[in-house]
């Protein structure tokens, strides 16, 4: 018996241990519990907050929304932060909300684009395909050197003043002599009028705008002139720089390749031989291809005339003051 009693006080002395030994951790697992449901909560909690803090879920369909005409509802920007200007093309890319280079077009980015066509900034058109500068400069260059060309064509063919007053020494003694056949003489008209004078402005052209031929007897142009010529088949007066065609001062001398002003300059040369002289000088030029006779024929008056063109002059197609000048002759 009193074996079974001490087993008996044994167990119960070892039953109590445990018991109490059981007890520290039941009184530490509330705190645990505790804890971990803490844990716990503010892991449920933090669920709503995350779904609530997600602006930029929605941005994409809120950015480009007109809440007026020529407005857009932006998103908001957070508080201290500078809002950052976005570029319509980051290195030939599209740029998306969060940053990053859209691979293609999204609705998103289709409205955000309607949306900026009321926004301030704007983008310039594309510039449309358009000749490059370098040819458009070589061709204002070519054109340029063309006209510069044609206007200076003659010029740079033009005698020395040496050779003009070789040329001059040449036909000192020139007398032109009347070739019917050749040249045919012109006849007296008391309404003729030079064609285009009208158009000729200056007063180096009033000679010419204001001629009219007059029939008259050789004492009418003795008492008016100084100077009365027989000249190359047909008498001539002069006056004031010029030479005239003396109608009616001799029936049986009538013999006139041209009807108007020759012009000779001041020092009054017979005009046979300043015709002569322009008729070298043309035709060492290219312009003349007849024969150097002094009579002002058509084939004179067609190279005068295309002289005075490519030297911008008045195409009066006979020897006036701005021709002779441009001769080097006056």
């Amino acid at each position: 018996m009193k074996k079974f009693t001490s087993l008996l006080i044994g167990c119960s002395l070892a039953l109590a241990g445990v018991a109490m030994a059981q007890q520290p951790n039941e009184e530490a697992s509330p705190g645990k519990k505790k804890k971990q449901g803490a844990e716990q909560t503010h892991a449920t909690g933090a669920k709503p907050a995350e779904h609530a803090a997600k602006p930029h879920e929605t941005a994409p369909k809120e950015r480009g929304v007109h809440t007026e005409p020529g407005a857009i509802n932006e998103p908001a920007t957070a508080k201290g932060h500078k809002p950052h200007q976005e570029s319509a093309t980051t290195h030939g890319t599209e740029a998306n909300v969060s940053g990053q280079p859209a691979a293609g077009t999204t609705p998103g980015a289709e409205q955000h684009m309607k949306g900026t066509k009321g926004h301030a900034m704007k983008t310039s058109p594309a510039p449309a395909a358009a000749t490059p500068a370098g040819a458009t400069s070589s061709m204002s260059a070519t054109s340029q050197s063309k006209g510069q060309a044609n206007v200076g064509a003659a010029a740079k063919k033009k005698p020395a003043p040496q050779q003009v007053q070789q040329i001059k020494a040449q036909h000192a003694n020139f007398r032109a002599q009347p070739k019917p056949q050749q040249v045919p003489a012109v006849t007296y008209n008391q309404n003729y009028r030079i064609q285009g004078s009208e158009s000729w402005q200056g007063p180096q052209y009033e000679v010419f705008r204001s001629y009219r031929p007059e029939w008259h007897d050789e004492g009418w142009y003795r008492s008016r002139y100084s100077r009365v010529e027989l000249i190359g088949g047909g008498y001539y007066y002069w006056n004031n720089g010029y030479w005239f065609p003396a109608w009616g001062y001799s029936p049986s001398a009538q013999y006139y390749a041209y009807d108007g002003p020759i012009y000779v300059g001041h020092r009054a040369e017979p005009p046979d031989q300043v015709i002569a002289d322009v008729q070298a000088e043309l035709q060492q030029m290219g312009y003349y291809k007849g024969e150097v006779d002094g009579l002002l024929g058509p084939l004179t008056r067609e190279a005068l005339t295309a002289y005075q063109a490519d030297q911008g002059l008045a195409t009066t197609a006979a020897i006036d003051e701005p021709t002779l000048d441009s001769l080097g002759m006056s």
